[in-house]
């Protein structure tokens, strides 16, 4: 397993992050919300890429993991601008986004901001989730209390509540990306669990309407959850990387 690194952004946040060396296009792990880069599909890609001779990087967003900050502090746009940070601290080349749920956000964003995105795997994606999934659910209490400037927790079945902030909602907002065609000139694969409960497949097919791009397929697999990390998903993961470097 590759060594934990930091540096500090220019915004100022201790950023961790592990760096594999190997060929390129850099295959680049974003993970979830309130996940991290020592999760299953993170750790699992790490190994992977490296019996393959890949470079691989993962890294952890503000508030996440190993990287300094608290999670209630942090949005989509400081977490984009996290990711885009070490990105750009470690390599200039070419680079293939993996992102799991909100990782799959994050990655969308980076594709507006940097020109090198050589490819795009995502699992289970969660874009625009603040606003389709939290906002949308949330009772008129709750968006009350949101817009009195309170903060909302919610349940979660992967551990602590979700601490879900006005600032949060606020932020998301101005980062929606399923309003417009997503521009991604590059070969893109999208991963969906039937049985997710967290990401909907009416998101999956969303953001297969949005994307535009001369190589796109999206796969359901009947059974799997958002987790998608058993074996079958792992090796599915593996497969879609492979043929998003051609």
């Amino acid at each position: 397993m590759a060594e934990v690194s930091y540096i500090e952004s220019a915004a100022g946040r201790r950023l961790a992050y592990a760096l594999t060396p190997g060929a390129g296009p850099m295959v680049v792990f974003l993970s979830g919300y309130k996940s991290d880069m020592q999760g299953t599909k993170a750790v699992h890609l790490e190994a992977w890429t490296e019996s393959q001779g890949l470079a691989f990087l993962r890294l952890d967003y503000s508030g996440h993991g190993a990287s300094g900050g608290r999670f209630e502090d942090g949005c989509i746009g400081d977490w984009a601008s996290d990711a885009q940070a070490v990105i750009e601290s470690v390599t200039n080349g070419p680079v293939l986004l993996v992102g799991s749920s909100m990782g799959g956000w994050i990655a969308a964003l980076l594709v507006q901001r940097m020109a090198r995105i050589a490819g795009f795997v995502g699992i289970a994606a969660a874009p625009d989730f603040t606003e389709d999934g939290f906002w949308a659910g949330f009772s008129a209490d709750q968006q009350a209390a949101i817009l009195r400037g309170e903060t909302v927790a919610l349940p979660s079945e992967y551990g602590e509540p979700y601490s879900v902030t006005p600032r949060l909602i606020s932020d998301g907002r101005d980062h929606l990306v399923l309003r417009g065609p997503l521009q991604m000139p590059f070969p893109v694969r999208l991963l969906q669990g039937t049985e997710d409960a967290a990401v909907s497949r009416d998101t999956a097919l969303r953001l297969l309407d949005r994307i535009v791009s001369p190589d796109l397929r999206l796969c359901f697999v009947k059974g799997a959850d958002h987790r998608f990390s058993d074996p079958g998903c792992l090796a599915l993961i593996e497969r879609a990387v492979s043929e998003v470097r051609g």
